[in-house]
């Protein structure tokens, strides 16, 4: 398996010789507007040419519809005829932008080899949910691969933990950059980075979302420092650039 952060949550992965684009967001530094009242977003280029983000994908994964995880710019750039899967609800409205073989993942698909399957998730707490609409994460199988667990927009809450320990994941992504909306939290921290940690001692976990838009609170070297002075090892945490 090889995972490869383009920014924000955007993901290439490589798994069972496939090759996978999760969450495309594609717009150039400081197209889209301010979320937090900082600066206008994304903070930062896309580090490689969109065409080689693009290059070989043969499966893309939309886990929801805000634009920092599927933004204009991609859902007019990503190829139409590619097999799209979404949470269920988003299906019309992504076959609306041309794609023409949209799948929801309502609870497990099979595709060449590899099992996505759904997981719970919960963009905040309280009141801010109904405002962030649903949200999806997935956990990825493949014969002779390590287990992936995707968390997507979510915060700790038991549904994540019990992903963790009913599945043992062996590399799990989560999104810890404190994201607040309307000064509510609606993604995991530094805290709770941790305590995915804590809770799964034997995986790899990866920490992205980060450095990219102007409504997180938490940046790479702030995480870097907290896992630090609670003990957690670089090698656990990883924090791609």
């Amino acid at each position: 398996m090889r995972l490869q952060l383009v920014r924000n949550a955007t993901l290439k992965l490589r798994v069972a010789d496939r090759t996978i684009l999760v969450d495309p967001f594609l717009a150039p530094k400081h197209s889209r507007p301010s979320i937090g009242g900082r600066s206008l977003n994304p903070l930062v280029d896309l580090p490689i040419p969109i065409d080689d983000i693009l290059d070989g994908v043969e499966l893309v994964i939309v886990s929801h519809l805000h634009s920092d995880h599927f933004d204009p710019l991609a859902k007019s750039l990503v190829p139409k005829h590619l097999p799209l899967v979404c949470q269920p609800g988003d299906e019309d409205k992504i076959r609306s932008f041309g794609f023409e073989d949209v799948i929801p993942l309502a609870d497990r698909i099979d595709w060449r080899g590899i099992r996505l399957l759904r997981r719970d998730a919960r963009h905040g707490n309280g009141p801010v949910v109904e405002k962030m609409g649903s949200v999806i994460g997935f956990s990825l199988e493949a014969p002779g691969e390590p287990t992936l667990y995707w968390s997507g927009d979510t915060v700790l809450y038991p549904a994540v933990e019990e992903t963790i320990r009913s599945t043992a994941p062996d590399i799990i992504v989560i999104h810890p950059c404190g994201a607040l909306w309307e000064g509510d939290p609606i993604a995991m921290d530094a805290e709770q980075a941790v305590a995915v940690c804590e809770a799964a001692p034997h995986a790899i976990v990866v920490a992205t979302h980060l450095d990219a838009l102007d409504h997180a609170t938490v940046s790479r070297a702030d995480l870097r420092q907290y896992a630090r002075s609670r003990g957690i090892p670089a090698a656990r945490l990883r924090i791609p650039d």
